[in-house]
């Protein structure tokens, strides 16, 4: 069997260490992108240069810029399109073009269930994050018919270093929270989005296009 290649963007944030580890039990190859990419050119330069990409995890994150719509920030708001959905795109046009040559590929977007629920005090960061999540809702479904599968694991409180890091883990007051708030009560593994990952990127998984799959404890459904 030919070995897949996976692209795994901003490897050392949000959930890229637990899919490129997941990747490589797997057997699949994986690139790992930089940590932060918001201009067209350094995705383009990173796509030409990964070559064939069977996969693509386009892992993007960027700390909530909490506070009332009142007070929203511009260069807040800016960062979080340009850290988030500006990147997303980039990556999914540059590598649909080989994708729909070869007939086949697995774009998988690592977002949030933010926009699925809302919080109050974060419309800025649900507002970027349910931008993805339309957008690859839409790709998904335009893509399906060239044997392209796209989806999108919408998560919260998942264990990353990104926002929910191991020393939260440990605040009394936090734990509390999730206890009142997520219906399992905890926070979930890393684990849990690599395995999901590592699903929707098998070459048996044909028939899940455009779905924004929640994973967050029953938080969002």
């Amino acid at each position: 069997m030919t070995t897949r290649t996976a692209l795994v963007t901003c490897c050392d944030r949000y959930m890229g260490k637990a899919i490129k580890q997941k990747f490589e039990e797997l057997g699949i190859n994986v690139i790992a992108g930089p940590s932060m990419m918001l201009s067209e050119q350094e995705v383009n330069e990173l796509v030409a240069n990964a070559g064939d990409i069977d996969i693509l995890v386009a892992n993007l994150a960027e700390p909530p810029m909490t506070g009332p719509v009142q007070n929203i920030d511009n260069e807040n708001w800016n960062l979080l399109f340009d850290s988030l959905v500006h990147p997303l795109m980039y990556l999914v046009r540059a590598v649909t073009p080989q994708m729909l040559a070869r007939k086949r590929g697995k774009i998988i977007a690592v977002t949030s269930a933010a926009p699925l629920r809302g919080i109050p005090n974060n419309a800025a960061y649900c507002a970027a994050r349910g931008a993805q999540n339309g957008f690859i809702k839409a790709v998904g479904l335009e893509l399906a018919r060239s044997n392209i599968q796209v989806n999108a694991i919408a998560q919260n409180y998942i264990n990353n270093n990104t926002y929910y890091p191991d020393d939260i883990l440990e605040n009394e007051k936090f734990l509390e929270h999730v206890k009142r708030n997520v219906p399992t009560r905890k926070i979930g593994a890393a684990s849990e989005t690599a395995q999901l990952a590592a699903y929707l990127s098998r070459e048996d998984c044909s028939h899940m296009v455009g779905q924004i799959i929640p994973l967050a404890g029953g938080w969002a459904t």
